[in-house]
C-alpha cells in the first residue's frame, strides 16, 4: 500500500517555462506546500516572482533541462515550444515527466497530431500534407482553406486563412498541412485531466470567442450555450482524443461546432489553457491544481461547476509598448463578482496577453454583459 506521509516540501516540481501558465501553476503548487523550480529564459519572467529558484535558459538548450531535471522529482511544461529530444532522453532515464515527451513530440507538430486523432476515429475537419503551397497548387483547391504551420504557432501565429487567389501573400512560407475551412456556430473547448491511472475528469464545455484582428481568444463562456446533449458528445470527443494520446497530465481541446451541429477537434495543448483560467474562482478544482494533483500522483480534484462565470484575455493596447500602465482598475473592481489576474510581464506591447478577467453571476449571459462593461474600463497601456 502506498504510502500516505508526505515530508515537507511534498515533492520538488519542475516547471519548463515561465510564463503565466507556469506562474498559476506555481502558486497552487506553492499555497499546496511543494518546493517549485522553473526554467525560462528570462530573469523576470511572471513565474520568477512565485517559484523557489529559477534557472535562466532557453528551453532548447539541453544541459538547462538536465539541470532542472537534476534538482526535481517531476517535469511538467507550461509551453509547446520545448526540445523534445533532451525530453525523451530524461524520460528513457527514467525521469518523471507529464505530459510524457512522446505527447509533446505529437502535439508539435500540427500535421502529426491530426494524424493520430484521425486514424484513432477522432472527428477532425478534413486536412492534407503540403510542403510547398504555391501557385499551382491554390489553381487546384476549393477557396476558402486554412494553411497551418506544422511547428512553431502560437496565439494565432502559424496560421493563415486563404478566401481566394489574391491572398497569396498571405501563404506562409514553411512545411505546412492545409485544412478545409469550417463555417462554425460556435468554437468551444474542454478541459480534459486524465491521470497515471488512466483516470479521467472532464471540466464542463466552454464557448470562446476570438478577436478578429489578433485570432486570439477574446472571451470565454461557461457552461457553453448549446443542447445538454451536444455538450455531452463534445466532452466525449474531447476525452477519445487525449486517449488517443495517451495523455497524462491536463489538456485543453479546441473544436468546432459546426452550422450542421458536428463537431470537430481543432487543436490540443498538452497543458493547462486559456479556455480553463475560470476554473480558478468558478471551479471545484481549478486546472492548475489538477495539473499538481496529477503529475505528484494524487487523487484528481472534482471538476464541477461552481457558477456560472465569463473570463476576458486583457491584452496590451494596441499603440502602446513598455513599461504597463493600468487604467480602469478601480472601476473594473467596482463589478460585483469580478477577479482580476494580472501576469507579472514588466513590458507590454500591443495585443500581448497582461492579464485576465474572471466574472462570476446567476447566468452566462449576465457575467457576459459585465464583460461588455469591463472592456471599456480596464485598458493596458504605458
Amino acid at each position: 500500500m502506498k504510502s500516505d506521509s508526505f515530508p515537507y516540501p511534498l515533492q520538488r516540481i519542475g516547471i519548463i517555462g515561465g510564463g503565466q501558465l507556469g506562474k498559476m501553476t506555481a502558486q497552487v503548487a506553492k499555497r499546496m506546500g511543494f518546493y517549485v523550480t522553473v526554467l525560462d529564459r528570462s530573469a523576470n519572467c511572471p513565474s520568477a516572482h512565485v517559484a523557489d529558484a529559477l534557472i535562466v535558459g532557453d528551453l532548447y538548450d539541453g544541459e538547462k533541462l538536465r539541470a532542472i531535471a537534476e534538482v526535481s522529482d517531476v517535469l511538467t511544461y507550461e509551453i509547446e515550444h520545448i526540445d523534445t529530444a533532451t525530453l525523451k532522453a530524461l524520460f528513457a532515464e527514467g525521469k518523471k515527466i507529464y505530459p510524457a515527451p512522446r505527447v509533446l513530440e505529437i502535439i508539435q507538430d500540427k500535421l502529426k497530431q491530426k494524424q493520430v486523432l484521425d486514424q484513432a476515429g477522432v472527428p477532425v475537419p478534413r486536412y492534407q500534407q503540403v510542403d510547398n503551397l504555391n501557385n499551382e497548387y491554390l489553381q487546384q483547391v476549393t477557396f476558402p482553406i486554412v494553411q497551418k504551420a506544422r511547428t512553431g504557432g502560437y496565439d494565432g501565429k502559424g496560421v493563415a486563412i486563404l478566401k481566394s487567389m489574391a491572398d497569396v501573400d498571405k501563404i506562409l512560407p514553411v512545411p505546412s498541412m492545409v485544412e478545409e475551412y469550417i463555417p462554425f456556430s460556435k468554437e468551444i473547448a474542454v478541459m480534459v485531466a486524465r491521470n497515471r491511472q488512466h483516470e479521467v475528469v472532464c471540466y464542463p464545455v466552454v464557448e470562446m470567442v476570438f478577436d478578429e484582428r489578433t485570432n486570439i481568444c477574446d472571451i470565454v463562456a461557461v457552461p457553453a450555450r448549446i443542447d445538454p446533449a451536444m455538450s455531452e458528445r463534445a466532452q466525449q470527443i474531447a476525452i477519445k482524443a487525449i486517449e488517443a494520446l495517451d495523455g497524462v497530465g491536463v489538456f485543453g481541446v479546441e473544436m468546432f461546432l459546426t452550422n450542421n451541429d458536428e463537431i470537430l477537434v481543432n487543436e490540443i495543448a498538452p497543458r493547462p489553457h486559456n479556455s480553463g483560467h475560470y476554473t480558478i474562482e468558478a471551479s471545484v478544482t481549478s486546472q492548475f491544481e489538477q495539473l499538481v494533483r496529477i503529475i505528484c500522483n494524487l487523487p484528481l480534484g472534482a471538476s464541477k461547476l461552481l457558477s456560472p462565470a465569463a473570463m476576458w484575455n486583457l491584452l496590451g493596447e494596441e499603440g502602446y509598448q513598455g513599461t504597463p500602465v493600468i487604467e480602469g482598475l478601480g472601476s473594473a473592481l467596482s463589478v460585483q463578482g469580478l477577479s482580476f489576474h494580472l501576469y507579472g510581464k514588466d513590458t507590454t506591447q500591443p495585443f500581448r496577453k497582461m492579464g485576465h478577467v474572471t466574472i462570476i453571476d446567476d447566468s452566462v449571459a449576465a457575467a457576459l454583459d459585465k464583460v461588455e462593461q469591463v472592456k471599456t474600463m480596464l485598458k493596458i497601456k504605458a
